[in-house]
Parts: structure tokens; C-alpha cells; sequence
């Protein structure tokens, strides 16, 4: 009997949950395992003593009142997630317990005391706090937010939701998939048959679909949801969301009218130009060509009556026009640029820079020019514009020389890697007037010019039609140099193009 009772006291002073046992009303405590010592933190000397005594904040708490009813009536109290205050060290703590005091009976079935066992579920109860806050807060997000939230149950089919999911579908009742299929636009239940298709892979459901209202209009919709499996990979639920996307796809549409408006109204002024350009060019060549070939016969037929003057006269009248047919060839030229797409081949720059060579070889000639090129590598892009790109910047080096000095243009090259692959990098560098670095980018301005038409003949159309035409190959120029110390203009092209026409 005393190995018996031995193992009883040994089994609940081991135990892991607090337990106690008081007798008599003023719950004496006769017994207090070590765990129920540590939830009370008051010390290991508590036997002996009452249980009101031991813990006297939990008077106010009606703990005592529960016991005491317990020894009077011999009915057990249970309480669960319940808050319990409890000092230690001087400081008052919180504590959540599920607890119960049970009664004890004697060999008369009279009471004699009672057992308070507990558990201590603080920090379950800290952790539900935290979600229900965290749903909470969800709600509350989901609530602002203009979403809806579901869930359903892939074997009942059933369907939970919160939020604004049904006020999203307009569906006032009880929701199902049948009510949800009716309610999408019939062009668009193929577009979610195919998502919910491809998720079976993915486990992921993404698509857009219309909502028809009750009023007939439509309501443009985004729906997510994620497939959940059991530990045997079988899908068991979707969740997810359903948000109103309605304002957000009216304003895209609206956007993409404005761009649309916005680019033909660009394409019409871009006609209208071009149109002028052709115009001008071409109904302006013609007068010029007859008033050059005027002057020339009326300078073959008169040559001995002119005078002096008269001779001056036509000088000035011959410069004029061969002044206006450069400008007519630079427009013709400028506006031909963007006309029609030019074919993408490879080009050997060398050869072009040959046929240039050539095509200068008089102004060359007239200069005492001296033209220093290293190899050039070979590019793809349009042979007709690189030759323009290159006859104007050579060209341009030629004619802003010095008056003193003959001219000297240096062309190199190098590769250097650009942010969409290989380019090659071209200096044109020359010994001429220079260029003050306030002018660096004004030059590749339509008819910007620096100096009068008197000093340098051109239309002012040369830089700037460089520039187009680098641009319109994905590559970029610039110009350096300083006044009076000669200028650089540097070219940089892709060696490879993305097109096969530019």
C-alpha cells in the first residue's frame, strides 16, 4: 500500500500539467506538484498553507469562488482559454489556462477537497490573437481593396467567400459554380476552362473575364486563384481572389484610343511634311534647272555685249540659284530618308569610303586635301544611307577647313560593346574651323547653321540627316572639337542589325 501510494505521489510530482489538491473550506493545500509550484511562482513552501493565502490576486479573478462551489455542491468547474493573473517576483503576469477543479469524496461520498489541475495555453492563445488579427487586417485590406476572396471545396463544392466576391458577381443568393459559369460572358468560359486546364500543371489559375450584370452591361474582371493538395498530391481546394478591374481596363482602353489618335494624327502631320517637302523640292527644281540653263545660254549668246556689271550681275544671280539647288537636293535628300524602308545588307566600309574618295576627288583635288583612314570593319544597314552618312560627314570635314591650312581628316575605327551588342565606333577628325561646344548639338538641328551662307555653302540639312540616319540604324552621333583646333565627329553603329529592313 505505501509502494502504491509512493508511486502516486511520484506520477504527480512529475507530472507535466500543474496540479493541486486542497482540503477543507479554507482550501488548505495538501498538495502542489512541481509544475503547479512553477505556474504559481510563490516559492516551494506552500503546503500547509491556504490556497487563498498562496494566491491572493486571484480573489478578485472569483478562482476561490469556483473551488469553494466545487467543495460545496461536489460539482466539477471546467474553464477553458481563461485569463488568469498571477504575481511573481512582484510583478503582476498574464497567463491563459484551460483549467478545472474537481471534488474529491471520502468513503461517505462527502466531500473533503478538491483537485485544480490546469494547462497553461499562453502561448497558443498569444498565437490565435495574432492571426485572428492578422485576418483581421486581411479583411479589413481585402475589404478596401474593392477584392473578393473564395474558397472552394474541390469534393463538396462548396464555396466560401468574403469580401466583395459576390457583390463583384452579382449574385445576391447562395453561390455556386453554375451560378458563376452563367454569369461570365460566353466568349469568355473558354478562357477560364483553359486556365483552370493549365493549372492542373501549374497550380496556379490566372485570367480576365467579363461578368454580365443584371442590367446586361459587362464588368471586366481578374481572377487568381492557387489549387491546395492533400499530403497524397490530390487536389482538395482553390483559393484566391476576384478583383473588379472594370475602371482599370475602361482607362487602358482609353489610353490606347489616345495612342492611337495620337499616332495617326503624328503619321497625318508626317504626310502633310513629307508632302510639303516633295512639293517644294520638286516644283522648285525644275525653275531652278531652267534658270541655270537660261543664264547659260544667255551667257553663250551675249557674252561680248556684257559689261562689267552686267557680268557681276550674273555672277550673283548664278550663285543664288546654285545656292537654292543645293537646299532643294538637301530637302529631296532629308525627306527621302524616312520615305520607304532600304533593305539591310552587309556593307564593307572601306569600299564605301573609296567611292566617297572618289565622288570628292575634285574638292580634294582644288584643297590639297589629305584623307588618312584606317580598316574599317564591315556592318549591315541600309547601303544607301551609310554612303550618304558618310559622304556628308567627309564632305562637312572638307569644306569647314581653314583657309590656310589644307585639309586633314583622319578616319578610325574601333569596337566597343553597346547595351544591345557589338557597335563600331567611327572618328572622323578633321583640322578645320573647329566647333565651340555650346554648338555640339545645335548643329544636328534642321537648317541650324553656324556661319553665313556667304562663308559655307549648304542647306543645313547635312548634320541633321546624319543623325536620322544613324538613329534609324540604332546607333548614335556626336560631335567635339574646339574652335579654330579642328572637330570629331563620332559615329557609333550596330554591326548587326534586328531587321532585315530599316
Amino acid at each position: 500500500m505505501e509502494r502504491t501510494l509512493q508511486l502516486l505521489r511520484d506520477i504527480v510530482d512529475n507530472a507535466p500539467l500543474p496540479i493541486g489538491v486542497y482540503t477543507g473550506s479554507e482550501l488548505k493545500i495538501e498538495l502542489a506538484n512541481l509544475a503547479m509550484i512553477k505556474t504559481w511562482g510563490k516559492g516551494d513552501k506552500v503546503l500547509g498553507r491556504s490556497y487563498i493565502e498562496v494566491l491572493p490576486e486571484l480573489g478578485k479573478q472569483r478562482i476561490f469562488e469556483q473551488a469553494l462551489e466545487v467543495y460545496r455542491t461536489g460539482s466539477a468547474f471546467h474553464a477553458k482559454d481563461k485569463r488568469v493573473d498571477i504575481v511573481i517576483d512582484g510583478q503582476q503576469k498574464t497567463f491563459y489556462f484551460n483549467y478545472c477543479f474537481m471534488p474529491l469524496f471520502d468513503q461517505q461520498e462527502l466531500v473533503y477537497g478538491v483537485m485544480n489541475t490546469g494547462m497553461d495555453i499562453t502561448d497558443l492563445h498569444l498565437a490565435k490573437e495574432k492571426v485572428q488579427s492578422s485576418e483581421e487586417q486581411l479583411r479589413m485590406a481585402v475589404e478596401a481593396s474593392g477584392m473578393g476572396t473564395y474558397e472552394i471545396d474541390l469534393l463538396s463544392q462548396s464555396i466560401a467567400t468574403s469580401g466583395n466576391f459576390s457583390s463583384i458577381w452579382d449574385i445576391k443568393d447562395t453561390i455556386t459554380n453554375e451560378k458563376i459559369i452563367s454569369k461570365l460572358h460566353p466568349d469568355d468560359i473558354a478562357v477560364r476552362e483553359k486556365a483552370h486546364l493549365d493549372a492542373q500543371q501549374s497550380g496556379v489559375i490566372s485570367y480576365q473575364a467579363r461578368i454580365i450584370n443584371e442590367d446586361k452591361s459587362l464588368r471586366w474582371t481578374n481572377i487568381t486563384g492557387k489549387i491546395i493538395r492533400d499530403e497524397n498530391g490530390k487536389p482538395v481546394k482553390i483559393t484566391g481572389i476576384i478583383e473588379d478591374i472594370d475602371r482599370r481596363k475602361t482607362l487602358e482602353e482609353q489610353l490606347r484610343k489616345e495612342a492611337r489618335e495620337t499616332t495617326q494624327e503624328l503619321q497625318r502631320s508626317n504626310d502633310d511634311l513629307q508632302h510639303f517637302a516633295n512639293l517644294v523640292s520638286h516644283d522648285l527644281r525644275e525653275p531652278v534647272r531652267k534658270v541655270k540653263t537660261f543664264i547659260s545660254r544667255m551667257r553663250d549668246e551675249m557674252q561680248s555685249e556684257f559689261s562689267q556689271r552686267l557680268e557681276w550681275y550674273m555672277g550673283k544671280i548664278e550663285h543664288s540659284v546654285h545656292r537654292m539647288q543645293n537646299v532643294i537636293e538637301g530637302i529631296l535628300a532629308y525627306s527621302a530618308a524616312d520615305k520607304k524602308k532600304q533593305p539591310v545588307e552587309r556593307i564593307d566600309l572601306n569600299r564605301i569610303l573609296e567611292g566617297i574618295k572618289t565622288d570628292l576627288e575634285l574638292v580634294i583635288q582644288e584643297k590639297n586635301a589629305v584623307l588618312i583612314s584606317s580598316e574599317l570593319p564591315e556592318i549591315q544597314g541600309a547601303r544607301i544611307l551609310i554612303q550618304q552618312l558618310f559622304y556628308n560627314l567627309v564632305h562637312n570635314a572638307l569644306k569647314f577647313s581653314r583657309a590656310e591650312i589644307p585639309p586633314k581628316v583622319i578616319i578610325s575605327s574601333s569596337l566597343v560593346q553597346g547595351s544591345g551588342g557589338d557597335l563600331v565606333q567611327v572618328c572622323i577628325e578633321d583640322n578645320g574651323i573647329g566647333i565651340d561646344k555650346a554648338y555640339s548639338e545645335r548643329i544636328f538641328t534642321a537648317f541650324e547653321r553656324l556661319h553665313s551662307k556667304d562663308q559655307y555653302e549648304g542647306s543645313g540639312l547635312g548634320l541633321s540627316l546624319c543623325r536620322k540616319i544613324v538613329e534609324r540604324h540604332g546607333g548614335t552621333i556626336t560631335a567635339s572639337g574646339e574652335k579654330d583646333k579642328g572637330a570629331v565627329f563620332t559615329v557609333r553603329l550596330p554591326l548587326k542589325q534586328q531587321s532585315t529592313a530599316l
